[in-house]
């Protein structure tokens, strides 16, 4: 299977359970991993055979900025159920991280996969 990826997209939205966490705006790093075929794209140049990662990385941005949740776990699996929302992704990978999180480490975080009828 093809991929279409996103990288280290960043989002600064209110994520976490403490009340800290819940007043300001935190910044998040988000990577979308998007299985897709591409044959059809690759032979024809023509977008509409693949997954428009523009539109995709606006939608998970977009989101993350104003979703106020509570876990990253539940971030994620909005990404992944926004994203396969596009007829032409078959799997998703989404990675969720928080930068500075917890004290001597770079980032925490989760990663999911999810196919469509995950959510169905």
């Amino acid at each position: 299977m093809d991929k279409v990826f996103i990288k280290d997209l960043v989002a600064r939205g209110i994520i976490g359970l403490n009340d800290w966490e819940r007043k300001k705006p935190q910044e998040m790093r988000i990577n979308i991993e998007l299985e897709t075929d591409l044959r059809q794209a690759g032979e024809t140049d023509d977008l509409q055979y693949s997954v428009n990662y523009r539109t995709i990385a606006k939608r998970a941005l977009a989101h993350a900025e104003t979703a106020q949740r509570l876990t990253v776990e539940a971030l994620a699996a909005d990404i992944a159920r926004l994203s396969l929302e596009d007829p032409n992704v078959q799997k998703v990978v989404v990675r969720v991280e928080k930068p500075g999180a917890v004290r001597f480490s770079e980032a925490v975080g989760v990663e999911i996969e999810r196919i469509r009828s995950d959510f169905t």
